[in-house]
């Protein structure tokens, strides 16, 4: 992979403010939101996936130190490379493992977390794994968007039992809807619910 601060078009050992407006720029520029159904939006996904790791490595790098390592940037993307293709498998031991021998919880690692208890089905512990990739990493639209996308299940997992579990009266509506149906049946010589 390129060197990060060629891929956010910037000089080494620039600084943090000139590293986020770089990004901002760049981002705007090849968001694959803006391209549609157009043939590019593939390509501006992968860029914009590049710009993120980017990104990410310069700022995580730029509270830790000043200096940068290449090699060292090349073997973390490496093993999350592997483990998105383990995911991609469903071989989630394996993906899950790998990242737990990491000591590094960053927000890439957080969002594999999420994604490998998503396919579980483990979706409070899948929201709080991406809650926190989102709170790492604001900018990352793949990890915004699988965090509102598990905010819409949930919120459609949970909602119908407050509804029906929220208010007796729907019971007592449902009763009385059948009684008058069964009288109505009877007027016409039918008969609804034979017991009464």
């Amino acid at each position: 992979m390129k060197n990060p601060y060629d891929i956010l078009e910037l000089k080494e050992g620039s600084s943090l403010e000139e590293i986020k407006q770089a990004y901002r720029t760049l981002a705007r520029k090849y968001h694959p939101d803006q391209y549609g159904n157009n043939p590019l939006k593939d390509l501006a996904e992968d860029k914009m996936r590049e710009l993120n790791e980017a990104y990410e490595h310069l700022t995580k790098n730029s509270q830790t130190s000043s200096s940068h390592s290449n090699s060292s940037y090349n073997s973390n993307n490496a093993s999350y490379n592997d483990i998105r293709m383990s995911i991609q498998r469903g071989n989630y031991a394996f993906a899950e493992q790998q990242l737990n021998n990491m000591t590094d919880h960053n927000a890439e690692w957080n969002f594999l977390m999420g994604v490998i208890n998503i396919n579980k089905g483990w979706y409070d512990a899948a929201y709080n794994y991406m809650n926190t990739a989102c709170r790492l990493d604001p900018f990352n639209k793949e990890y915004t968007n699988t965090f509102k996308s598990i905010n819409r299940r949930n919120n459609s997992y949970r909602s119908p039992y407050r509804r029906s579990y929220g208010n007796n009266d729907e019971c007592c509506d449902l009763c009385c809807k059948l009684w008058c149906a069964d009288s109505l049946c009877e007027c016409c010589g039918g008969d609804l619910i034979s017991c009464c």
